[in-house]
């Protein structure tokens, strides 16, 4: 039966410096990080304006690892292109920002990114019952999405670990990725619950030591999911 294989790590630059952002993704990459997660917020679909294509354009030269691009927007399937080509590795969209889910996964992923579907924290997980199958990851949002440094929505541990059941039922390899209050003090039941990406902006850029910060996060989840596997075998 699939199971979680690997965890992590995915510093939002939502919470970088944004005037020395080239030098804070050097600094994340360098202490151990994974992903780089860009959050796109266009102040339509969420309450707030972020960035867009041309930033993405320029993290994209300065960075290493994989772009996690989150497009927060309203009518995604516009930009898909643009955030394609700008040079996202992964682009998850929301499922309640249009009605043609499924038609926007298989734009992603004609365009060579890893496609996946996030559901704001009201949104129940019946409407990937004809998705699941179709993408590589599904991010749950663990706040309301627009903001940096929200409180982590608990019962959002529920929705992880029902997740984790269907997608084992259906026998998928399925990543799991949160997003919002994710820090020391949550991942250990986050991770328990059955995630294994997850992207941290203040839990990282807040703190003093970017890779002691990387590093318990990662060494906390591998602890609950080991003994989460061990509990259950």
């Amino acid at each position: 039966m699939p199971s979680i294989t690997s965890v992590s790590i995915a510093p939002s630059i939502l919470s970088a410096d944004f005037g020395r952002l080239a030098e804070e993704i050097a600094a994340v990459e360098e202490a151990g990080a994974d992903l780089i997660h860009i959050d796109v917020m266009d102040g339509h679909f969420v309450p707030n304006i972020t960035i867009g294509p041309l930033v993405v354009k320029a993290v994209k030269k300065a960075a290493k690892r994989p772009l996690d691009v989150h497009l927060m927007i309203a009518n995604p399937n516009l930009y898909i292109d643009a955030f394609a080509d700008a040079g996202a590795d992964w682009l998850t969209v929301h499922v309640e920002s249009g009605p043609h889910p499924h038609r926007l996964v298989g734009q992603i992923r004609a365009r060579g990114c890893r496609p996946g579907l996030v559901l704001n924290p009201a949104t129940p997980l019946t409407t990937l019952d004809y998705l699941l199958d179709e993408v590589d990851l599904v991010m749950l949002m663990s706040v309301n999405p627009g903001f940096g440094g929200q409180k982590f929505i608990e019962s959002s541990l529920r929705k992880i670990a029902a997740l984790r059941q269907e997608a084992d039922r259906r026998e998928l390899a399925l990543d799991i990725e949160i997003d919002g209050g994710v820090a020391a003090t949550t991942i250990t039941r986050i991770a328990a619950a059955g995630a294994n990406i997850f992207v941290a902006g203040s839990a990282i850029y807040g703190a003093n030591d970017y890779r002691a910060a990387i590093q318990k996060l990662r060494t906390t989840a591998q602890t609950a999911i080991a003994a989460t596997q061990e509990e259950a075998a």
